[in-house]
């Protein structure tokens, strides 16, 4: 068992149990890039690991009730197959390098894309002075339509491990504006469950699965997950957006190609960028909550009665 592998496992854990994204997006370049595991195996054993921390999260959220069981009904209806096709298809064009570059280019432009599409939307929001506060038992679900996102998100989580979150948390975002982050990071890491057993099920039967590389992602991811879901379940909408749109954009830059250096600074960068904004929105909102018309003391007795005489002010 790598002790290193067990450490960035829990914080890419973290970030999926946060913002219900990035688990194959992050964990299988990390694996590949970091640790000099051959990607064919980095997808099965992340898959397979996933099977283990993915119900904590969901767990974490069906107890704070932020999860849609109709939506996971109808998502878990079209990923569930789609993602066993996936890993077939994955086994067949698997030897085939060309190929799989395609794939990946193909899907780290969805993944940019998505995040331009929620970086839109949160401008739009902003304008427009609307706020995404629609809970799980108010929404009306759209069953053809969730269906076509389980099915897609299923075929491309079967043969890249990434799906589950990135894209289907955006795709849920637009099919559902209404509701808040919480709400939908919640509902999508609970189809990841009956999504990542059927892709695991594909990875073990035409992948190739490392116990011990699948148990260092499991006994780090797992603890990571939990805390990044206590986190999510709690975080305001306002802070959860944004992050859930920082790991889409880098997992998208990292399929397509972005090199180690440049997505690293182009995460610090991001990341310094929404720390100083959020410290400027806190200021401001502490600005407002102490304003001298907020601060004005009440009057006590003394004054109340000399307010109230005829000759008093």
């Amino acid at each position: 068992m790598d002790a290193g592998i067990v450490v960035a496992s829990a914080l890419v854990g973290l970030v999926v149990g946060l913002t219900g994204a990035g688990g194959g997006a992050l964990m299988t370049p990390m694996l590949v890039l970091l640790f000099s595991v051959k990607p064919s195996a980095a997808i099965s054993s992340d898959l397979v690991a996933a099977v283990v921390m993915r119900p904590l999260g969901a767990g974490v959220h069906l107890r704070r009730r932020t999860v849609n069981l109709r939506l996971v009904t109808w998502m878990s209806a079209g990923s569930v197959p789609a993602a066993f096709a996936g890993a077939y298809v994955l086994r067949e064009i698997g030897h085939t390098g060309a190929a799989r570059h395609h794939v990946e280019v193909a899907l780290g432009s969805a993944l940019l894309l998505g995040a331009g599409a929620m970086a839109v939307r949160n401008l739009l929001d902003r304008r427009s002075g609307r706020q995404r506060r629609g809970t799980v038992r108010d929404v009306a679900v759209r069953p053809f339509a969730t269906l076509a996102i389980g099915i897609f998100g299923g075929f491309v989580v079967g043969m890249t491990s990434v799906g589950a979150g990135s894209l289907m948390v955006v795709l849920l975002m637009w099919c559902y504006p209404t509701l808040a982050a919480n709400q939908l990071v919640g509902t999508d890491l609970t189809q990841a469950i009956p999504l990542t057993a059927s892709a695991a099920l594909g990875a073990l039967a035409f992948g190739h699965v490392e116990l011990p590389l699948t148990a260092s992602v499991a006994l780090g991811g797992a603890p990571g997950v939990l805390v990044g879901s206590l986190l999510s379940s709690r975080v305001s909408d306002r802070l959860l957006r944004p992050a859930i749109g920082v790991v889409i954009l880098v997992s998208g830059l990292k399929y397509v190609g972005v090199g180690t250096p440049e997505l690293g600074l182009a995460t610090v960068t991001l990341g310094a960028l929404g720390a100083a904004r959020w410290l400027q929105a806190s200021a401001r909102r502490r600005g407002t909550a102490t304003s001298p018309a907020q601060l004005e003391l009440p009057l006590g007795p003394h004054e109340l009665q000399e307010a109230r005489a005829p000759g008093g002010p």
